[in-house]
């Protein structure tokens, strides 16, 4: 299934698009798409030229940056739902019992030095995932079709844990703020 913002710029779907063609793609849309240049012509055709303005700009915003690119490819996908509570694997979980745990006592206590500790520890697991996960993503492209979906699933998964630590790291700053 393409990716309508991909296919928008004649780009294939990817983790790691070429940026400076991406950017170009963008601003040759921009000018021809520009309501200025189009004041002149029908109704319809200036509703039209406002639509393709506005997905010039929502797929660039998406695809320029990582994070919006990696949900919207896995959403094109049906892998990702807006607003549906996604199941993280319970291994990944358990893991994240003793953090929470370091975060309750860090509410009731809150200790510049445990601050740091959870904070590193939490960087360490992102920055594992991340290297885990990047020829994953650096590869993607290159997948025959049939060998696309289990990359996915991989994609998923490391998506939410993710975001799981994000929320975690924003957590531990809102405590170091307070320390």
């Amino acid at each position: 299934m393409p990716s309508e913002y991909f296919a928008f710029y004649g780009l294939p779907e990817s983790f790691h698009p070429d940026e400076a063609a991406l950017k170009r793609q963008y601003y040759a849309k921009s000018r021809e798409t520009h309501p200025d240049f189009h004041a002149t012509t029908s109704a319809d055709n200036q509703a039209e030229m406002l639509r393709l303005a506005t997905l010039n700009t929502d797929a660039y915003r998406t695809l320029a940056d990582p994070d919006k690119r990696m949900a919207y490819i896995l959403r094109q996908h049906g892998l990702l739902e807006e607003g549906k509570q996604e199941q993280l694997p319970p291994d990944f979980l358990m893991d994240m019992m003793d953090l929470n745990e370091q975060l309750m006592d860090l509410e009731t206590a809150p200790d510049t030095a445990a601050v740091a500790q959870v904070s590193s520890e939490v960087q360490a697991i992102a920055d594992t995932l991340d290297a885990g996960i990047e020829p994953v993503l650096a590869g993607y492209e290159g997948l025959p079709n049939d060998h696309r979906a289990a990359a996915l699933q991989q994609i998923r998964t490391y998506y939410l844990k993710k975001r799981y630590l994000l929320r975690i790291q924003q957590q531990v700053a809102t405590f170091a703020a307070r320390s």
